[in-house]
């Protein structure tokens, strides 16, 4: 068995959204990074609060590639009885520190009309294959 050693790091896309087309940002709710000013989302943020334990299960879950150079994960939760599908995006690579690889979740947020997503057109990768294969300098092959 391989032991990874991962230092994990959320975004603020997975709390956060941008603007709609004409809405002025409220100062109050503005979070900004060096990159970039979004509002905060309350909606997204309640559900980043399940976020570490869907990460936790990253080397159960089925894993695709966005077609941009990360991965991502749907996870299914249930809101009043219904379904939803969360998408969870993430990159790995390896850190400055000996030994330890990165897990940088980029953006996490409910696949709807205005999120229609990465739905998967390729086979699944698993998580470990994806910290292996970090670990060891190899490039991923994205499974067709």
């Amino acid at each position: 068995m391989r032991i990874y050693r991962v230092q994990l790091v959320y975004g603020l896309h997975t709390f956060t959204r941008g603007l709609k087309p004409g809405e002025v940002i409220d100062q109050v709710l503005a979070y900004c990074d060096t990159r970039e000013c979004r509002m905060f989302d309350f909606e997204r943020y309640r559900l980043s609060c399940r976020l570490p334990v869907v990460v936790e299960n990253l080397h159960t879950r089925k894993c695709f590639h966005s077609g941009k150079g990360n991965f991502f994960v749907v996870e299914l939760l249930g809101k009043e009885g219904q379904p939803v599908e969360y998408e969870v995006y993430f990159e790995a690579s390896k850190s400055s520190l000996h030994g330890i690889l990165n897990l940088f979740v980029q953006s996490a947020y409910v696949r709807d009309d205005a999120h229609r997503g990465g739905r998967p057109h390729r086979k699944p990768i698993g998580f470990l294959i994806l910290l292996n294969n970090v670990q060891m300098n190899r490039r991923t092959r994205i499974p067709k």
